[in-house]
């Protein structure tokens, strides 16, 4: 069993733990998570919203053989923004693909939403939990009013009417997206499209530092297996660290806990090929490997070798989305977002950039989810000449306007 190596990545989300953090050598920190209390229909919106994030991923991840990550929750949080304005056949493929109960209005799922970001935000004051929500439209361009409130009501989310076309509007929405994940997502436009009119944005910002961090004197450059017989050096830290492991077919997975364990970072080793475990991985799966560290409170000392990393990722998500049912919206002649506005308007794109560092103290990662919408462009109208009497023709040549025939019909 190939124990090397520690990691596929996944910031345990909404169901995770979170941290009181103390490094090795001190007193033992209260790793007592804080209860959130979700709505009625909670528990069941974060499973489904799981399943969504877990299958967004393995898109992703089957396509790619490289270092990314995506944030569920920021996806799921910008997507739900959108779900507000739609109607129609794109808010059912859209609330499918989001896996919302087919029962939940919503007005329930924005209350989830409400309710959750609230706890998560103050669960615990070692951990910084930052999520921010914004609308920019295209000044002049009309939006419904019951949108916006909704936007503002529900999402808290900063709303402003941008001249698209003049420069500060690109770097008013780059420096949103800096200020809110503290500088780690500088940029997230290169330009901003003729057509567009309105971005939908979140952005996820978290920063925590391990309940038992790692010793820095202990870290040491150790191989790291790329595909199975290869390996490059790499700065490998190593502890004695407060952990929960569990086994299961064809993988190894660890838990390390932030500060008061309400956040974690879940770490899954395959034991074959990191293919082959992707080829396989899904939301059941996941369940599986949580349910598992759940079964138990407590954090056994664990040696752990795990490399410190740190990369940016950016992902254009149309393709998974449409895969998983998401097909009008990004359709301008089938889109029904008349929820946010009458004018003809359709999602352009659904973009990620992320961000993430992971080192002996702890983890900061970011994120910044953003949604294009453009206004359909319209076909050229149809002009009608109508010669109902009598008239005079000619034939010549354009470039020099040489006249080589002219006449009249008085009678066709």
């Amino acid at each position: 069993m190939k124990t090397h190596v520690l990691l596929i990545l996944s910031l345990a989300t909404i169901t995770g733990f979170i941290s009181c953090s103390k490094d090795n050598g001190g007193e033992e920190p209260d790793l007592t998570p804080k209860t959130l209390e979700l709505t009625a229909m909670g528990p069941e919106v974060i499973t489904y919203c799981n399943e969504f994030g877990v299958e967004l991923f393995t898109k992703v991840a089957r396509e790619e053989n490289k270092n990314l990550m995506l944030s569920p929750l920021s996806a799921s949080a910008a997507l739900t923004m959108l779900l507000n304005g739609c109607e129609g056949d794109t808010y059912d493929q859209l609330k499918a693909t989001l896996k919302y109960p087919e029962s939940m209005t919503i007005s329930e799922i924005n209350e989830v939403y409400k309710s959750l970001v609230a706890q998560l935000l103050v669960v615990d004051p070692k951990v910084k939990l930052a999520l921010a929500n914004a609308i920019f439209y295209r000044q002049g361009f009309t939006v419904k009013n019951p949108f916006l409130s909704t936007m503002e009501t529900d999402f808290n989310a900063e709303i402003a009417g941008l001249d698209f076309s003049l420069p500060s509007a690109l770097t008013t929405i780059n420096k949103w997206a800096s200020d809110n994940t503290n500088g780690k997502i500088p940029k997230v436009l290169d330009v901003i499209s003729s057509d567009a009119v309105m971005f939908i944005m979140n952005a996820l910002y978290f920063k925590g530092d391990w309940s038992y961090q790692f010793d820095k004197s202990l870290t040491s450059d150790r191989p790291f297996y790329t595909d199975g017989s290869n390996s490059v050096d790499v700065s490998t830290m190593k502890g004695d660290i407060g952990s929960k492991v569990t086994y299961g077919t064809g993988y190894n997975a660890i838990e390390l806990p932030y500060g008061c364990t309400n956040f974690t970072m879940v770490v899954i080793v395959p034991e074959g090929t990191l293919s082959e475990f992707k080829a396989s991985f899904d939301a059941e799966k996941w369940n599986d490997i949580t349910s598992a560290f759940d079964q138990t409170n407590d954090y056994g000392e664990v040696t752990v070798y795990m490399p410190k990393y740190k990369f940016s990722y950016e992902k254009y998500l149309n393709d998974q989305l449409q895969s998983m049912g998401m097909l009008d919206a990004f359709n301008s002649d089938l889109a029904n977002l008349s929820g946010i506005a009458d004018a003809p308007i359709f999602v352009s794109f659904v973009k990620q950039n992320t961000f993430v560092e992971v080192d002996e103290e702890g983890t900061e990662a970011a994120a910044v989810t953003t949604i294009g919408i453009e206004l359909t462009s319209m076909p050229p109208q149809t002009r009608e000449f109508v010669i109902d009497k009598p008239f005079v023709f000619a034939i010549r040549e354009r470039t020099t306007n040489t006249l080589l025939f002219i006449g009249q019909v008085v009678n066709p």
